[in-house]
């Protein structure tokens, strides 16, 4: 009778999880609970709905409860790598991608997740072997390119990075990516491309700092001294501690220009 109810209990969890009510989704779970604290398949749909809440703590407790219970389970063991690496717990993610069955770890859902980890825990050979193998089996994989594209970048192959970084802009992409190109671009002496993809980036995210300086690095290499004070307004307005940047960048450049008053450049770039 408990695992009828309980199934039953999950079945409705989902449902409203999946219908965009998290709180109720919650509710069924921690009701359920009550009487089975244990039960594996209660635990892990509340750690789901923890985690997609933002809740990264609670998800690893109620993730770690399901897998005592049910330690071969893969999915609730993808969960726990991707609350771990949430939490920049980079060894227990990895351990828990490690313990998948072969079977499971062979799907595109648990590579996607080993290679993030791998990127992010700054294991680069392993990472790109990674990215290399998704993207082997997945061609037109856009997060594959762009990580090897910044990887390649990294390493100063800049025309293998513009090369792979190119492609993953092809569709949507996030800013991330267009300031990645940006950055390859501006190394291959590409300025004018480099604005191009500066621009991109800021009008995907209109708070993207790092993007706003370097459209005036770019700018201002292309002998736009207006265009390149307008971009640095914008990241100084944003973000005042750029100030140093700017004015370094504004005077190193063979197209910048001498601010003897430091006064006078923040009144220019608070306009």
């Amino acid at each position: 009778m408990k695992h009828h109810e309980a199934e039953s209990i999950v079945r409705q969890a989902a449902a409203a999880f999946n219908g965009g009510r998290p709180n109720d989704a919650r509710r069924l779970c921690e009701q359920g609970l009550r009487h089975w604290p244990d039960e594996p398949m209660l635990n892990h749909l509340l750690a789901a709905v923890y985690f997609a809440q933002g809740h990264t703590r609670q998800a690893r407790d109620h993730v770690e409860t399901s897998l005592r219970t049910a330690p071969h389970h893969g999915p609730a063991r993808l969960l726990a790598a991707r609350i771990a690496r949430a939490e920049r717990d980079f060894s227990a993610a990895l351990a828990h991608l490690n313990h998948i069955g072969a079977a499971a770890a062979s799907t595109i859902g648990v590579a996607l997740e080993k290679a993030r980890t791998l990127d992010q825990a700054g294991h680069q050979v392993e990472a790109k072997a990674a990215w290399r193998a998704i993207l082997q089996a997945t061609p037109h994989s856009r997060e594959a390119m762009a990580r090897l594209g910044r990887i390649a970048w990294d390493d100063g192959d800049f025309t293998e990075a513009a090369a792979l970084l190119e492609r993953a802009v092809a569709d949507d992409a996030p800013a991330s990516t267009w300031f990645d190109l940006g950055m390859v671009r501006q190394d291959l002496r590409d300025h004018q491309g480099a604005t191009a993809a500066y621009r991109k980036a800021l009008a995907k995210r209109p708070d993207y700092v790092e993007a706003a300086v370097n459209l005036g690095v770019a700018l201002q290499e292309t002998g736009d001294l207006d265009g390149a004070l307008a971009a640095y307004g914008t990241a100084y307005r944003l973000r005042p501690s750029t100030f140093g940047t700017i004015a370094m960048a504004l005077t190193s450049s063979s197209h910048g220009r001498l601010w003897l008053d430091e006064a006078s450049l923040r009144r220019s770039l608070e306009m």
